[in-house]
């Protein structure tokens, strides 16, 4: 066994299998890299979530949005944790799922249960909407979704959209919306097959990276699409790709962060709760999880350690 497979395996096998049981009750990362702040923001005095925290995003310019799945269903905040707005009238969304930044600052959202994405403006105009609300595509159709469920984009402004929760495929857009192709589209557990896609991120090298849910891996093809590679991680909540390289992806059932470099496992975060958001600041590289625990609705900051 290579020095990095023993590695993933003691991560996984202390952190996610809980052989450990002081690891089980601590947050923090395998090998002490991070910092890790549960309850990250509150709402205002006298105010509660109200339900469950599904998703968080960063802009990397000082604002930390969160997404509740009750009104207002967008609650912003600085990356200090202090409150400075809500909106996201009753509505809005069937059901909102996640929330995401574009490279132009723009706000994406997916909503599972009408079949849709809309993109917003910073201050929350409606400006596009992809799928038709309402009304599920198979996994050929070029302009319907079944249950889509996470975004990612290129440096260009390039969408993908993961429609994962029926379908088994990735959705490529250009930043206008005019379709691009599908990548994926068959559901198993064979090279390039996916089984509920639930996150997309795509790295510095053009690469797409899905989170594949069921089959416990990130699944990796190339910037046109064709399958290149699996790496094994938990990978049931959110994906995100840093400038540097470096890969995240939580899982909701793990509770934990899974930090990939050079393809292989290089540390594991232990969250709160069940991490189904994930975002990372592409300033400072702080790590955002929400929670979808119903004891306990939340999110936790994570971030490197000072020298």
């Amino acid at each position: 066994m290579t020095r990095r497979s023993l590695l993933a395996t003691l991560g996984l096998t202390l952190i996610l299998g809980g052989a450990i049981a002081a690891q089980q009750s601590t947050l923090g990362s395998l090998f002490e890299r991070y910092d890790v702040k549960a309850n990250f923001a509150q709402p205002p005095a006298g105010q509660a979530w109200g339900a469950s925290t599904t998703s968080v995003a960063a802009d990397g310019k000082g604002t930390v949005v969160i997404m509740v799945r009750a009104v207002p269903y967008f609650r912003v905040f600085t990356t200090d944790g202090a409150p400075v707005k809500t909106w996201g009238d009753a509505g809005l969304f069937n059901l909102a799922h996640s929330v995401h930044f574009a490279p132009d600052g723009s706000l994406w959202a997916t909503d599972p249960n009408a079949h849709v994405v809309h993109k917003f403006s910073a201050d929350g105009k409606l400006m596009l909407t992809l799928g038709k609300k309402g009304v599920a595509g198979d996994n050929a159709s070029r302009d319907a979704f079944n249950q889509p469920n996470a975004l990612g984009f290129a440096a260009n402004g390039d969408v993908y959209v993961s429609d994962g929760y029926v379908n088994s495929r990735i959705v490529h857009f250009t930043a206008d919306g005019k379709f691009v192709r599908i990548i994926g589209g068959t559901k198993g557990s064979a090279p390039g097959e996916l089984q509920v896609p639930h996150g997309v991120a795509i790295d510095a090298q053009g690469r797409i990276l899905v989170a594949d849910s069921d089959n416990k891996r990130v699944s990796v093809f190339d910037k046109d699409g064709r399958f290149v590679k699996t790496i094994a991680a938990p990978s049931r909540g959110g994906i995100a790709a840093a400038a540097d390289g470096t890969i995240y992806v939580s899982d909701v059932n793990a509770g934990a962060v899974t930090v990939i470099r050079n393809d292989q496992i290089a540390d594991v975060i232990k969250v709160e709760g069940r991490p189904h958001g994930l975002s990372v600041d592409p300033a400072t590289g702080d790590i955002y999880t929400s929670s979808t625990n119903a004891q306990n609705y939340n999110v936790t900051k994570v971030s490197l350690k000072k020298k």
